[in-house]
């Protein structure tokens, strides 16, 4: 098997095993630590960060409101993870000497022409609507695809059939994509 990919990313297999064995690596290490199982997932941490930058500017409001106290405000092992992912990221495309910061994607730009405004909009508003999406699945696909799928969860098998078709159909809308 090659551990790199042509184009000189990671083999997906590889990477997908790994990630498997981070999966599981993280319930047992939950599970001694804390004394109850915690699975992989990155939406609950961003519900937290806004939680924690709310908390700033109004106390009261967030020890008052009930998400945020079923949520549970406060910097954890999965919030960690989630900055670690970034900051994972950013020493990878350095080391490949991919990175490159870009206001406006080549893709996008093609579609949607150069306009930075018009792309800010876009990712806000996208972003928007894929928390609201994972809020009412009850996780993200990184969540449902991993932990759940692991679990054998049906739920989960639904919630990502739906992220992935929902995704699909939305690129094939937005990006007008033919079949050939």
């Amino acid at each position: 098997m090659k551990w790199k990919t042509d184009d000189g990313g990671w083999n997906p297999y590889l990477a997908g095993g790994l990630l498997g064995l981070l999966a599981i690596a993280s319930v047992f290490a939950t599970t001694e630590l804390l004394g109850k199982s915690s699975y992989l997932g990155a939406s609950t941490t961003f519900v937290r960060a806004a939680g924690i930058l709310e908390r700033t500017v109004a106390t009261d409001h967030v020890l008052s409101n009930e998400y945020y106290t079923k949520t549970k405000v406060h910097v954890d092992w999965q919030f960690m993870l989630v900055l670690g992912i970034v900051l994972g990221a950013f020493i990878s495309s350095k080391m490949d000497k991919s990175f490159r910061l870009e206001s406006v994607p080549s893709t996008w730009k093609k579609r949607f022409g150069p306009s930075i405004g018009k792309r800010a909009v876009g990712a806000i508003v996208g972003g928007i609507i894929a928390m609201i999406g994972a809020r009412l699945a009850s996780g993200c696909p990184s969540g449902h695809g991993l932990s759940g799928m692991m679990q054998l969860s049906v739920s989960s098998f639904v919630a990502l059939a739906m992220f992935f078709g929902v995704g699909v159909l939305v690129a094939r809308i937005v990006y007008r994509r033919r079949v050939s």
